[in-house]
């Protein structure tokens, strides 16, 4: 059983070790002191992906989106339910793909919005359109 987890903090990126069994008791930011969790995706960057990827121990569900695709503005509210009922055991970010070009090309987007599950600095799975809230929870937690 894992004892500690690490988390990146969605507000000034430091590293904060989580007792486990206090995960689900809202920890704070041993840096900043903010909530580590806010129950909403975390907008990210070339710069923040990779340390959000790589440093957490939890998984990273990433939506690659841009603000004129229709289907992502649509997506956008169930993202935003689903962060608040998978935290504290999966971290929800969103990527804006047209910001971050060489971040879509680099993943190989080809079609937005699209869904990237990283565990470990891996993609571990993917999917391309647009869900509802319950269809994103099923689909992460199956992963």
């Amino acid at each position: 059983m894992i004892d500690s987890l690490h988390l990146v903090c969605p507000h000034c990126r430091a590293v904060n070790r989580v007792p486990a069994a206090r995960l689900a008791e809202q920890p704070r930011c041993g840096q900043c002191h903010r909530p580590l969790f806010a129950g909403q995706p975390v907008a990210l960057t070339a710069t923040t992906l990779e340390k959000h990827i790589n440093h957490n121990d939890i998984p990273v569900l990433v939506d690659f989106w841009a603000p004129w695709c229709g289907p992502c503005r649509m997506m956008a509210p169930a993202y935003e339910q689903a962060a608040a009922q998978l935290e504290p055991r999966v971290r929800l970010a969103k990527v804006d793909a047209e910001q971050e070009q060489g971040l879509a090309a680099r993943f190989g987007i080809r079609s937005i919005p699209t869904l990237i599950l990283f565990r470990a600095g891996c993609e571990v799975a993917r999917q391309a359109g647009a869900l509802g809230t319950a269809d994103i929870v099923r689909w992460a937690q199956a992963r």
